[in-house]
């Protein structure tokens, strides 16, 4: 059971957590749980951060803001034992979750659980702190925002669970953002796949590396509203045939900038040399497109689109990746969101593509760039008109029509949803 920061709000809310654990374990489970920080801090101690110096040192940052799990957790440990039950904290470093030297999104090597198991023996509930781990040297690490998603569906899979809770401020997993698209309906089901794309293009539900440690061990998924009881939405192994919908869900990924190296030497190997060059910068890049100019064969321009914060991160380093390819110019085109449907009837189905750009089109949307793939079609647009299109392509691809009667209050989400 992985609850996120509104879940461990206060006080209060832990004592609620502390409850519904208690009530787990009492029917018979085996019970692991995983929190994240309280609402609110982890934004705290890395304002302090950058209070100190412009740019912190990363190993500094993770090692401050690692301490936001340590305290919830103990919180919560001590809330179980006075409801009665036994609770202990565990953090990174005391499981062993063994990560790489990423640190701020660290990647998990192996969980060294034995100590968990002691524990769930002896009938203690165990509270990991989220989102932190250690590499090799002992140093603490993080996971990455949302990072606390990827400890408890790396945990289940680790620790043989029959499924992983994971619990948030959302009844599940919507079509679209219901805060933005008010005809959006919950999504019973989908596959890990479907939402994996939908993670990974912008989806605030689940980190999307959580989702590829599912996928990759099959583990059950189960994402729901700490404070509804309500069924959410089950991310689970499943394949559709061909004719099953279209789409399953929209998303978007706001603050997106779009690097262009324009006009660099065309090489052989070109797009292979700045992939090779942004990977040894562990920088995640989307939508790439390479073109040679017409009336210059010798040039080509390389374009991709990233998080703005990255580029922030890494301007004089991109700057430098312009220079070893030779461009002219390295322009950054800034304010952009990324929009994407997904589904898996987008791979039998040429028209997705064809439909959303005419769509769009015709409201005067403007599309900085197009990106279609097996699961997905991407639309990079101004920040601006991100809403727009959002809705535009949802009621488009009537994702809203199931219960398009039902009141918008119900299906409004307390939070961001998708």
């Amino acid at each position: 059971m992985k609850f996120g920061g509104t879940s461990v709000a206060n006080v209060e809310r832990i004592s609620d957590v502390a409850r519904m654990a208690l009530e787990s374990q009492q029917a018979g489970n085996d019970v692991v749980l995983v929190v994240s920080a309280m609402s609110g801090e982890t934004n705290r101690l890395l304002k302090l951060a950058h209070e100190v110096v412009s740019v912190p040192d990363t190993r500094e940052l993770d090692a401050i803001a690692a301490t936001g799990e340590q305290v919830s957790a103990a919180l919560t440990a001590l809330a179980i034992s006075r409801h009665g039950g036994k609770g202990r904290s565990f953090l990174g470093h005391q499981v062993r979750i063994v990560t790489d030297d990423a640190f701020t999104k660290a990647r998990i090597h192996n969980i060294e659980h034995e100590v968990l198991h002691e524990a769930l023996a002896a009938r203690i509930i165990p509270v990991v702190a989220g989102f932190q781990g250690v590499d090799s040297q002992n140093h603490i690490t993080t996971l990455g925002r949302g990072g606390s998603d990827t400890t408890a569906v790396a945990l289940a899979a680790a620790l043989g669970a029959d499924e992983c809770e994971i619990y948030t401020d959302v009844d599940g997993v919507y079509t679209a953002d219901p805060n933005i698209c008010p005809s959006a309906r919950q999504i019973p089901s989908l596959g890990f796949e479907e939402m994996l794309e939908l993670a990974a293009l912008g989806a605030k539900v689940l980190q999307s590396r959580s989702v590829e440690i599912a996928m990759k061990y099959k583990v059950p998924v189960h994402v729901r509203s700490t404070f509804s009881g309500k069924p959410g939405t089950w991310v689970i192994d499943k394949s559709r045939g061909l004719e099953s919908q279209r789409v399953t869900g929209l998303a978007v990924d706001r603050r997106q900038t779009r690097v262009q190296l324009v006009a660099a030497e065309n090489r052989s190997g070109l797009l292979g040399e700045v992939l090779g060059l942004l990977a040894e910068l562990n920088m995640s890049v989307d939508m790439v497109t390479h073109s040679v100019l017409p009336h210059e064969p010798s040039r080509a321009s390389v374009a991709f689109s990233m998080p703005t914060s990255e580029v922030h991160r890494a301007q004089a380093r991109l700057e430098q990746l312009g220079a070893e390819v030779k461009a002219q110019q390295v322009v950054l085109e800034n304010n952009l969101a990324k929009v994407s449907l997904v589904g898996l009837g987008i791979r039998s189905d040429p028209q997705v593509s064809a439909t959303a750009c005419r769509v769009l089109n015709q409201e005067g949307i403007e599309l900085v760039s197009v990106a279609a793939g097996e699961l997905r079609v991407s639309c990079l647009v101004q920040d601006g008109q991100a809403d727009k299109a959002l809705n535009l392509l949802h009621e488009t691809f009537e994702l809203g029509a199931e219960n398009a009667d039902q009141p918008v209050e119900q299906r409004r989400a307390s939070n961001a949803g998708l």
